[in-house]
């Protein structure tokens, strides 16, 4: 039979493996774990940072349009009210306009109507006028002087006062 010699163990070859190993693995951790380790840190905590600025900006962000909804309800209210206001004032003075003119209006009418009525008063007393100086002259034609001129006029007068109480 044939010897094991081939598959023989040799510890100090394991003992120098193993040894390797664990220098390696030393040294890996030394320059490699421990640089990486901090570089994921530094990575994470610049993550973070971000995440947290981020849920920053954006309660900051909600605030602001918060309030701003706020200040345009309040300008919509606002806006509302002024435009009530101005309605309002409009109507008012539309009102007074036209209370204004009907004003005008009633005393162009009556200062028309006491216009007339003096027309016509001063066209009554202008005729009776004019009738008594006709009757006047036809009555000294026809009298030939025989009443005097005072006496005429007491009589034209008197007549004429009885015409126009008959006409009203």
């Amino acid at each position: 039979m044939q010897t094991l010699e081939i598959i023989s163990v040799n510890i100090w070859q394991i003992l120098i493996s193993l040894a390797n190993l664990v220098i390696l693995f030393l040294l890996m951790k030394k320059f490699l774990y421990k640089p990486v380790h901090k570089m994921l840190d530094e990575r994470q905590k610049a993550i973070d940072s971000q995440y947290k600025d981020a849920d920053d900006a954006k309660r900051i962000a909600e605030e602001e349009r918060d309030v701003w909804e706020q200040k345009m309800q309040t300008a919509e209210t606002t806006a509302n009210e002024i435009l009530q206001n101005a309605t309002a004032n409009a109507s008012r003075r539309s009102d007074a306009i036209i209370a204004e003119a009907k004003d005008k209006a009633d005393g162009i009418v009556r200062s028309a109507e006491n216009e007339a009525e003096l027309q016509r008063i001063k066209a009554a007393d202008d005729i009776k006028n004019d009738i008594v100086d006709i009757s006047s002259v036809l009555t000294e034609k026809l009298l030939s002087r025989e009443i005097n001129a005072d006496d005429h006029k007491a009589l034209i007068d008197s007549f004429l006062e009885d015409i126009g109480d008959g006409n009203e």
